[in-house]
């Protein structure tokens, strides 16, 4: 819903006069013991909670603290004011002066005062005995959960225990968590990303640079056109749709909603296709044709800024009308009506979510999209941009931490160079790091020799197999033995028996939630499973990063309930009784076992140059959350006040060091302003050239930049080379020598690199064809499971792959055998906003 306060109404953090005789809305709440969500909130409270709620109140709110938070529920990020008197958390507000929600709330953000009550949450730590719950003290748990992992460690090698993280972590704690089974010696880890976005990340990454957003839900305002596919934003981000309206009254901007189902965000469109699932590339293909055949491509951004799209324009040629029909069921005229629609009105702008991702060619669907915005110039455009709805409030920050199996914080990866990096920034000795791994190699995706340090962990989409299958077929030395679900709960995930089976055979399963999950209960083990009570979010604070890569600090709104714990907190307790507690904070300050949170936030920006998250630091990311009402509501540029011209969220990358004050990027690989504004080309991520032929821009470049060309990522030679060498101080030329724009620790390459108008990572071309992916041009391939089984044979899935990621993977053995009788439908899932 939508709250418009009147403009003499008071803002939310205002101090309130209790005895004058005018009385505002909120002062009537609150006078009233009502607030909003309070009495939906209330029906959850034991009669012990709520009598003290209920005495906590204050007349005329006296004593009461309002304490501004985030949002829990999704990647929208939006503002809330928490109302907390004597510790207890009496009522909400969504924050009328945020940028992102401007006084809306959802029907998930109008309940999280609910988590600050606690009627089914975890109270203390407990353990299965003989089938029954026995309750412990943390010393208990933490030394007996610790003892079995050691001797599993010392029997089977630290890869046998597996550490899946959260979405719901802060930022700090995201780090932490990728640094902890670091410092545990595996790279067996990982979080809901790899089911949601994963195939994101990686086709978005390996096109431009950076596999993330690259606009922001409010620059969705300047979009002439929206297209939205595999998304229902009314309902998985409402909030969001504020947005989407706005482009449609200020722009007149049509909305196009491709899905197979017809969702509460297709009522709102003004054309709508219907798909048969899994055709998303078809689709595409198929408007690209009538792009293509009309002439509607840009020429010349195409010639200054992408590589390879003629490759996509011979695959597009394939996808004529009749064939798109055979294939997605979509007729030519609404083909043609959406791509007429994404071509008259630029810029615009492309929205996916999860129905475009969790496909076996996934990373085919997602590099499809963003070759039809480069086909049509969108990007580095507001208005324009692919604009991918992340899902949880900070899975996008757990992704840029890499709770991950296969890279190290800022996707550094997992070479013998990025733990090189990693251990600078930790300040410990890459050999005692190296020695936490097993010493022993083998054999690896390649079918090469790979140390376990190198090699990419399971994924989590894969545990069970990593506990159920032949020891001989996996690329580690013994099965996994130990599971830690932290902050992560199984219900998405298919194959339930086979998951009951795994949780059975382990010889240890951790579940750390603030709630009970079906981690606990789904098994039929009466022994051997621990649960153990970890506070929420509203429990602690930190940062967290919105789908839009802006990064919000959130303040605790109340202590942790019962006995539970920050996740910091037993982290480091944990670490502490696996032996490697002191390298795990040796600069980070604990009191009462509770690392602190600024710390850790200035670890990480010491060392995530890659993707910009070393300018946000806790001061200023404060004192944005202080001035939430400074920023421009489509730009996200603060006017005025103590943070003016900087970006809300400093969204990454935020270059250099915070004392370097770079605004953020509120668009990537946007040339229309200086770097030093927020202003971007494609990175040069991909070398210089292929083939022959140049990968770097053609006569595009960021406004101001002194080189009017592409050029490579800058290191120590290239700054000589240009003669710009000397603008650096004694003491960055002393941490720069030898080093690259991402490795070197003082941030002096940056910094110089921005003085003269360039961007740190270079100046490419988007690359539309990718030569180290399965298929360098994006395919259809039919699902596993397809009901066309007259398509099987001209678009067949992959063949099987002895071993990736560690397993063996399974795709033409499956594809074989035809399931279409029996199951001759395919059912599609989806949300409610009611909750």
């Amino acid at each position: 819903m939508k709250l418009i306060r009147t403009a003499t109404e008071p803002a939310p953090t205002q101090k309130k006069d209790s005895t004058g005789s005018a009385i505002d809305r909120r002062t009537f709440l609150k006078r009233s013991g009502i607030t909003l969500g309070g009495a939906a909130a209330a029906a959850a409270l034991s009669p012990t909670m709520m009598r003290k709620a209920q005495a906590a109140i204050p007349s005329g709110g006296d004593g009461t603290q309002t304490i501004r938070t985030v949002c829990t529920h999704c990647s929208v990020g939006c503002g809330i004011n928490a109302e907390v008197n004597n510790g207890v958390w009496v009522g909400q507000e969504p924050a009328f002066d945020h940028p992102f929600n401007l006084g809306a709330h959802c029907a998930k953000g109008a309940s999280v005062r609910e988590h600050g009550h606690g009627e089914r949450r975890l109270k203390y730590p407990t353990k299965l005995v003989g089938g029954k719950w026995v309750r412990v003290s943390w010393d208990e748990a933490i030394n007996e959960i610790g003892d079995q992992m050691l001797q599993i460690r010392q029997q089977s090698g630290p890869d046998s225990v597996y550490w899946l993280g959260s979405a719901k972590f802060n930022n700090e704690q995201s780090y932490m968590f990728r640094k902890f089974y670091a410092l545990w010696g595996s790279n067996n880890g990982d979080h809901q990303a790899r089911i949601c976005h994963s195939t994101t990340v990686a086709g978005v990454a390996n096109t431009w640079g950076y596999g993330a957003m690259t606009n922001s839900y409010n620059d969705i305002h300047n979009s002439q056109a929206m297209l939205v596919i595999g998304g229902n934003p009314a309902e998985a981000h409402p909030v969001s749709l504020i947005h989407l309206m706005r482009a449609k009254e200020r722009n007149n901007a049509p909305l196009i909603v491709i899905d197979p189902r017809f969702t509460r965000t297709a009522a709102h469109a003004d054309l709508y296709l219907k798909i048969r699932p899994g055709t998303d590339v078809a689709i595409i293909w198929g408007m690209m044709w009538h792009i293509f055949q009309n002439g509607w491509e840009d020429k010349e951004f195409i010639h200054q800024r992408v590589w390879g799209m003629d490759e996509i324009r011979k695959e597009v040629a394939n996808w004529t009308p009749d064939v798109t029909y055979d294939v997605t069921g979509v007729r030519e005229e609404l083909v043609y009506q959406a791509a007429k629609m994404m071509a008259d009105n630029r810029p615009s702008t492309f929205i996916w979510c999860m129905g475009g991702t969790q496909h076996t060619i996934g990373n085919n669907n997602t590099r499809a999209y963003c070759n039809f915005q480069l086909a049509l110039g969108n990007m580095g455009k507001s208005g324009g941009g692919t604009n991918i709805f992340r899902g949880h409030d900070n899975v996008q920050g757990a992704t840029d931490f890499c709770i991950l199996s296969h890279s190290l914080p800022g996707y550094y990866g997992l070479s013998a160079g990025s733990w090189k990096h990693w251990s600078r920034v930790w300040d410990l000795d890459y050999e005692w790091v190296k020695a936490r791994f097993d010493p022993t190699e083998v054999e690896g995706d390649g079918g090469k020799p790979v140390s376990p340090m190198n090699y990419k962990g399971i994924p989590v989409s894969r545990w069970i197999d990593g506990v159920l299958e032949d020891k001989a077929n996996i690329g580690q030395r013994d099965n996994l033995r130990a599971m830690v679900f932290w902050g992560h709960a199984p219900n998405s995930q298919t194959r339930g028996l086979e998951m009951k089976k795994a949780m059975e055979k382990l010889d240890l399963l951790v579940i750390i939630d603030p709630y009970p999950t079906a981690s606990a209960v789904m098994h039929d083990r009466t022994d051997g499973v621990y649960l153990l009570p970890a506070s929420t979010q509203f429990e602690t604070y930190g940062s967290v990063t919105a789908s839009n890569r802006s990064l919000q600090w959130r303040d605790k709104v109340i202590e942790p309930m019962f006995e539970s714990l920050p996740d910091h907190t037993i982290m480091y307790k944990l670490a502490n009784k696996l032996e490697f507690g002191p390298e795990f904070t040796k600069h980070i300050k604990v009191e009462n076992d509770e690392p602190l949170i600024e710390d850790i936030t200035r670890e990480f920006n010491r060392g995530m140059w890659t993707i910009g998250y070393t300018g946000q630091s806790p001061e200023r990311m404060k004192k944005q959350q202080a001035h939430w009402g400074t920023f421009n509501i489509t730009s996200l540029k603060a006017e005025g006040g103590p943070c003016d011209g900087e970006y809300y969220g400093l969204p990454w990358p935020c270059w250099g060091t915070p004392e370097m004050g770079h605004p953020g990027t509120p668009n990537l690989y946007d040339p229309s302003k200086p770097v030093a504004d927020g202003g971007l080309c494609f990175r040069a991520r991909f070398g210089v050239e292929r083939n022959g032929e140049s990968l770097l821009a053609n006569g595009s470049y960021p406004v101001g930049s002194e080189i009017k060309d592409g050029y490579p990522q800058f290191d120590h030679k290239l700054l000589k080379q240009l003669g710009w060498w000397g603008d650096l101080t004694d003491d960055e030329k002393g941490a720069a020598e030898g080093k690259n724009w991402k490795t070197d620790l003082s941030g002096g390459i940056q910094r110089v690199a921005i003085k003269h108008g360039c961007a740190p990572f270079g100046n490419a071309k988007a690359r539309s064809v990718v030569w180290t992916f399965p298929d360098p041009v994006p395919v259809h391939r039919e699902p596993l499971y397809t009901n066309r089984r007259d398509l099987v044979e001209k678009y067949p899935t992959y063949e099987d792959k002895k071993r990736r990621y560690r397993l063996p993977t399974r795709y033409a053995s499956i594809q074989k055998t035809d399931h279409s009788k029996e199951y001759p439908l395919i059912l599609t899932s989806g949300r409610l906003v009611e909750y």
